[in-house]
């Protein structure tokens, strides 16, 4: 039998527009400390941090949605009840269901769902996670507005870029990924025909993740194109968030281009790199409230938020809330 908290309630995403301003990036105001409690994905931590202070249950916050960076450690439970739940802050898709996992392997409750920006879920065979799409995002690339770059690349030319055959590599193209983990990362090359790994940028040498000081490249992060030869991945909509101030404007001179002739503002309709983005919960907590309330359905309290959604410059997915996508 399905257990269910009463008295869901969804803020209207027309009230936070008139309130205006972007979501605090770890979570902010009563309580301190939220019953379900999220890391991961850079690319969708502005909307989960949206939803989380748009969604009450029983007029209580419950989402805990944590940013890709910031400190290093978070704390993620009450530490009076909790104590060992000051973890390192887990940084992109990857590290965030890695963090999830731990927690479920050690039962400490110290992490009850992640943000993803891919579907990983093979690569976490006999975990018992469930991935549950609740918007649409695309990627493509960006250059510098000062960067002599074509602005109308295909899928072909950008993976003669990052794998280093296209000519002029090094010199003209100076190609950018996030850092390993980075589910735009991971999805970019997916699409590209290419197979990431930790030592992608040693093999393919022309490519790199980390700057001059050796700091990890963020993904949907302009202000690392520091000259007009580097071209990077973007997320269509952390993007237009950025633009719009809906999140903290970190695309410095970074303009989005043309892929394959579709304009970077076609998103979720016919763009090449559409995707889905996942929050990923246990697989036995699906039918278990607040999780249910929260994630589960069409009806979920997530899915019911598709104005907050598209504020952020997401799509809400036709599949939002299903649970059809699990860990082998």
């Amino acid at each position: 039998m399905r257990k269910r908290h009463a008295l869901v309630t969804v803020a209207s995403a027309a009230m936070l527009l008139v309130l205006g301003g972007a979501a605090q990036a770890d979570p902010a105001g009563a309580p301190t400390y939220r019953d379900l409690a999220g890391v991961g994905s850079d690319t969708t931590q502005g909307v989960v941090n949206g939803l989380a202070d748009a969604i009450t249950v029983g007029g209580v916050k419950v989402l805990g949605s944590y940013d890709a960076t910031g400190s290093a450690n978070i704390t993620t439970k009450d530490p009076a009840v909790k104590p060992n739940c000051t973890i390192p802050r887990p940084a992109g898709s990857g590290n965030g269901v890695n963090a999830l996992v731990a927690s479920l392997d050690g039962n400490t409750g110290c992490v009850q769902f992640a943000r993803s920006s891919s579907n990983n879920s093979a690569n976490y065979a006999g975990k018992n996670l469930t991935y549950v799409p609740f918007a649409v995002d695309a990627v493509t690339y960006a250059v510098r507005a000062d960067s002599a770059i074509s602005k109308k690349l295909t899928t072909a030319q950008l993976k003669s870029i990052f794998n280093c055959t296209a000519p002029g590599v090094g010199t003209t193209y100076k190609p950018l990924l996030p850092h390993f983990g980075s589910g735009t990362r991971s999805f970019f090359l997916s699409q590209l025909g290419l197979t990431d790994a930790a030592n992608y940028t040693t093999t393919f040498s022309c490519v790199k993740d980390v700057d001059a000081a050796n700091t990890p490249i963020e993904e949907n992060t302009g202000t690392f194109l520091i000259e007009p030869a580097n071209v990077a991945p973007y997320s269509i909509a952390s993007y237009q968030a950025q633009v719009n101030g809906v999140i903290p404007a970190v695309q410095g001179k970074a303009v989005l281009a043309t892929l394959n002739g579709i304009s970077p503002t076609a998103l979720n309709t016919s763009s090449s790199f559409k995707r889905d983005v996942y929050n990923v919960i246990p697989s036995g907590q699906v039918g278990t409230a607040p999780y249910s309330t929260v994630f589960v359905g069409s009806g979920s309290a997530i899915c019911q938020n598709a104005d907050l959604i598209k504020k952020y410059g997401f799509g809400q997915a036709a599949n939002c809330g299903d649970t059809a996508i699990v860990t082998p």
